[in-house]
């Protein structure tokens, strides 16, 4: 019925046109004198005719209209295959959109290599930086004092903003090497755990880790950045007290800290991207990208990631292990 109506509206001027003319009929035998039969007959017929006409016409839109519809939900790379055009008015917005689809063509593709070419340039940055890092990190070994422990945190966090611009680099990327299959959770947690060993020495937080005992499906590298990223947060927000790890039923991996909390103002969108919340706005140093990291990597995997948090008293971070089935191939 809709349909009815647009097409109605659409060919209203013909309808009118045939109105008129046999009102003007009607008129003429009228002053003539002339027998209203001689007038209604013909009147009729092309009536009749014209309904018929109108039927096949309104068909023939139909099927066209249906065919754009379709077409409508492709991409503007597959709307080659318009329908013939009837009348001048569709050819010249035939030529239109053939043209603005070319366009959007070209414009996405320099797109696509511009993107491309800042990808590869900041991967090779990122490699070659780590080079002086690890070169740095084997010096201070070297050292035991206060000073070259002050300086190994700080090169592992310069290491962290590194592999966050690598993982922010990859998470769109068509190439990212995701390896879901079982993984040992033990095994991702606890060298993400010794990495962080110094910082809980240094900062003296206690941690309270209970073996985890699962296997999951997922992927190792990008799971022990999530995991990082998590911790790294837990211990930067947390001056004193302690760090929990343990898992909690189905399959939620709990890390819970001590620290100063998060504002329940902020609590609901401490995931979005570039959002630092109060905690940040006084640290001056946040970037608001690793929890929308951390958000965007689990999805990625099937996971899920909450957050839970009272100021003053401390954050529980949720990540959801049990969403994705290994599929064997």
């Amino acid at each position: 019925m809709h349909f009815l109506f647009r097409y109605i509206k659409q060919r209203w001027k013909v309808i009118l046109v045939f109105f008129l003319c046999s009102t003007v009929f009607f008129v003429t035998f009228g002053l003539y004198h002339l027998p209203l039969e001689a007038v209604m007959y013909p009147t009729l017929l092309c009536g009749l005719i014209g309904i018929v006409f109108a039927v096949g016409d309104m068909n023939r839109v139909r099927r066209k209209h249906k065919y754009l519809q379709k077409i409508k939900e492709l991409t503007a790379g597959l709307m080659e295959d318009l329908p013939a055009p009837d009348t001048i008015e569709e050819a010249d917005y035939r030529t239109i959109v053939g043209l603005l689809c070319e366009e959007q063509t070209r414009l996405q593709t320099c797109q696509n290599a511009r993107y491309t070419d800042m990808v590869d340039y900041y991967t090779v940055w990122a490699h070659q930086i780590k080079t002086p890092i690890a070169s740095m990190r084997l010096q201070l070994q070297n050292e035991d004092s206060e000073f070259a422990r002050r300086l190994t945190g700080d090169l592992q966090r310069i290491e962290q903003y590194v592999e966050m611009v690598l993982a922010f680099l990859r998470l769109d990327s068509v190439s990212s090497d995701y390896v879901i299959k079982e993984q040992d959770l033990d095994a991702v947690v606890k060298p993400v755990i010794k990495k962080f060993s110094t910082q809980f020495i240094y900062n003296k937080i206690k941690l309270c880790y209970e073996p985890l005992d699962t296997k999951v499906i997922t992927d190792e590298k990008w799971l022990s950045f999530v995991v990082e990223q998590v911790l790294s947060n837990a211990l930067k927000y947390t001056s004193d007290g302690s760090i929990t790890i343990r898992m909690e039923d189905p399959k939620i991996l709990c890390i819970r800290d001590t620290g100063i909390g998060i504002a329940a103002e902020d609590l609901p969108r401490i995931f979005e991207k570039g959002y630092t919340g109060g905690n940040g706005r006084r640290d001056k140093k946040a970037s608001g990208i690793g929890l929308y990291l951390c958000k965007r990597i689990c999805h990625n995997l099937g996971h899920t990631i909450s957050a839970e948090s009272s100021t003053g008293v401390g954050t529980t971070i949720r990540i959801g292990l049990s969403q994705r089935k290994l599929e064997i191939e």
